[in-house]
């Protein structure tokens, strides 16, 4: 009853009980001035007037309770039919508290999730995947919030809006309680969209996707082959390679000797997902004598916003899968690059037209510019300086301005710096630091990228945004992440080093390519560290470009020389190799942390060397923690390809010699290797 006493009227009904006051004080006054003019006519009228005011005072005193309880009454029936018309909507629906707790629901709710009539529970309990948080925070109608559910293979779309209490009342023409009530409810609209969800996943099954095959080793493959038996297998191959797409009811057209065009639908290519591309596996099998293996590489492009897109996307994943190697496929969306395979060696090209054709394009790009940058990755090693004095030597023969970018130098990288920069020879501010690049680089400059072709990891990644013609050489698989505005790009997979393929260049600039023999020096180092002493990863190419930098004066005694460690860094690596843990039989996994080492995570990549020599091992992994971050350096012979693994760490690299940096302890680093490890064994991506 107080709360109904504070009610006020509003609206007509106000203004009639309004009318009435003035109506009396109008009276009063007109009795007043009767006396004045008449007494007997004054005193019958205030017989009059006194009934009525004492009436309208009792009224207003007692009788407005009763109005407005009589009023409320009214708008409490008329809100019972709208309650019904709620109750039997046949759309689910249902009223929340201010916690999320159901407080009221209609009959289509309780029939659709099975609940009954006393539900009083949660939303949270009927669906999970909605929580407090979730219900709007704001009035209004451009205040809805939408949550997405499932219930019993059923998707519905639940539309929620907050209701001010206060509001509600505020709305009515009747009774003004603005003041006297507060909080609010939650309405809650659910809407079956399964079998609109069932259309559109039909649809997008059906959607185009583009597909580029290419064989990796095409004229590899036919050389190692009679040449009676040559056609038979490229029958084979083409028929092994048509029945696998007619399979997925897909269309596959031989553009070229060694490319395929593919068509199919996006429901096709789960399958392809599914059974892990065996078609990469199953053209190794063809057989009719080729000592070479035919392996071949996917390019896959899909949800573009055409089709012109989506076979866009499928050049560009098959340049992707080409640049890591090769054998393997690369499925390419607008958001996302998915990786396939990739288990095998890249074949090593035995022609150098490619070398030859790449230098003549850096040597006209260089021609016309007026001065040129060179700069590998950050925390520079000896492949990345020596490709870089390689590439300087080019530019200085064709008498160009050239300036290396190196920021800070390593201890084990200091004896080749030292070589270069102690020479006379050499010209103060041959080698500049990022900054210092930033300011004095011109319009007409050019930018040349050694041994990386990540931006975000090279000396100085804004250099790449003020320079308007770059050259990108590199030896590593190419990621998601790449330098895309590159003029000219030569990245070769199968290279042993950087230094590897700048060797070769060299010798197709022409016939003044001598080089200074500390130049050769720090060449040739590059390529032993890379090589692991000739190794890891090396091919005819190789020792062909390592017989060219010696022609030209590299000392391989002195570069032995200047690589031996001293006592402390062996004694460290040998605790590195005694300490590993080896996990799953194949894998070893071990630790170094010392604030006091110069260079800890060379030392690391090391060990994980050393950890090799072990019998068994398949791969090694040592975390070296430095410069506030958990560094992960990985190698392998073979077997596995650690490359995948330090990808899904945020890393890259090689197939066999990869690393990745993480920003968390070295406890949850080593969980985290341990999870992918089990992760990728369990997928039977790498041996278990």
């Amino acid at each position: 009853m107080s709360k109904i006493r504070t009610l006020k009227l509003k609206g007509g009904i106000r203004k009639f009980f309004l009318l009435l006051n003035i109506l009396a004080v109008v009276l009063i006054g007109i009795n007043i001035g009767v006396i004045f003019l008449n007494k007997p006519a004054a005193l019958l009228m205030l017989l009059f007037t006194i009934p009525y005011l004492a009436t309208l005072t009792y009224a207003a005193l007692k009788n407005r309770t009763i109005i407005l309880n009589e009023m409320v009454s009214f708008a409490t029936q008329y809100g019972q039919v709208q309650r019904r018309l709620l109750r039997d909507l046949n759309l689910p629906y249902a009223l929340l508290d201010e916690t999320g707790k159901v407080v009221w629901t209609n009959t289509a709710f309780k029939e659709a999730f099975g609940v009954g009539r006393d539900f009083k529970k949660s939303l949270t309990s009927l669906f999970p995947t909605v929580h407090p948080e979730d219900l709007p925070t704001e009035d209004g109608e451009d205040a809805d919030n939408n949550v997405n559910v499932e219930y019993e293979s059923r998707t519905y779309r639940i539309s929620m809006r907050r209701i001010s209490m206060s509001d509600m009342i505020s709305d009515s023409d009747i009774v003004d309680a603005s003041d006297a009530y507060s909080g609010y409810l939650t309405a809650c609209f659910f809407y079956d969209n399964t079998a609109l969800k069932i259309a559109l996943k039909e649809i997008d099954d059906q959607s185009l996707a583009v597909g580029l095959i290419y064989l990796d080793n095409y004229e590899e493959a036919l050389e190692s082959v009679e040449e009676v038996r040559r056609s038979l297998l490229i029958a084979l191959i083409d028929r092994k390679i048509n029945k696998y797409i007619s399979a997925l009811d897909g269309i596959c057209k031989k553009i070229e000797k060694d490319k395929f065009l593919v068509i199919m639908r996006k429901q096709s290519l789960e399958t392809l997902k599914e059974s892990k591309f065996d078609l990469l596996q199953d053209v190794k099998t063809v057989n009719i004598g080729n000592e070479m293996a035919v392996t071949l590489s996917m390019g896959i492009g899909l949800d573009g916003l055409s089709y012109a897109q989506n076979y866009e996307f499928a050049r560009n994943a098959i340049d992707m899968a080409l640049g890591r190697g090769g054998d393997q496929a690369v499925v390419k969306t607008l958001t996302d690059l998915n990786y396939y395979g990739g288990k095998s060696q890249q074949v090593e090209k035995s022609t150098r037209v490619k070398a030859r054709v790449k230098a003549q394009a850096l040597m006209e790009i260089i021609s016309g510019r007026d001065e040129v940058y060179i700069m590998g990755h950050r925390n520079s090693d000896e492949d990345s300086f020596g490709a870089a004095v390689g590439m300087y030597r080019i530019v200085k023969n064709m008498d160009k301005p050239v300036h290396i970018v190196l920021n800070d130098i390593s201890p084990s990288l200091q004896p080749l710096v030292d070589l270069f920069m102690q020479n006379p020879e050499y010209e103060d501010g041959t080698i500049v630091s990022g900054s210092h690049a930033l300011e004095r680089i011109g319009s007409n400059a050019a930018l040349i990228v050694v041994d990386v072709n990540k931006p975000s990891i090279t000396e100085c990644p804004d250099l790449i945004k003020y320079s308007k013609s770059i050259v990108v050489l590199d030896h590593h698989r190419q990621g998601q992440e790449t330098i895309e505005n590159a003029t000219l790009s030569y990245v070769e997979a199968y290279a042993s080093s950087a230094c590897e393929l700048v060797s070769e260049i060299l010798q197709y600039t022409g016939t003044n390519t001598r080089m200074r023999p500390e130049e050769a020096d720090c060449m040739y180092a590059g390529m032993v560290i890379d090589t692991n002493n000739f190794t890891s990863k090396t091919g005819v190419r190789t020792f062909e470009a390592a017989a060219y930098l010696r022609r030209n004066g590299a000392d391989v005694v002195k570069v032995r020389k200047l690589f031996r460690d001293d006592a402390n860094v062996y004694k460290a690596r040998a605790d590195i190799v005694s300490q590993a843990e080896i996990y799953h039989d194949f894998y070893a996994i071990s630790t170094y942390s010392d604030e006091d080492a110069e260079n800890p995570i060379v030392i690391g990549a090391q060990a994980a060397n050393e950890l090799l020599n072990i019998k068994g091992i398949k791969a090694s992994f040592v975390l070296t923690e430095a410069n506030n971050m958990i560094n992960i350096s990985a190698r392998s012979i073979d077997e596995v390809n650690v490359q995948v693994i330090m990808e899904k760490l945020g890393g890259g690299g090689h197939m066999n010699m990869a690393a990745c940096q993480l920003t968390m302890s070295l406890e949850e680093a080593i969980g985290a290797l341990k999870s992918t490890l089990e992760e990728m064994i369990a997928n039977e991506e790498i041996v278990g």
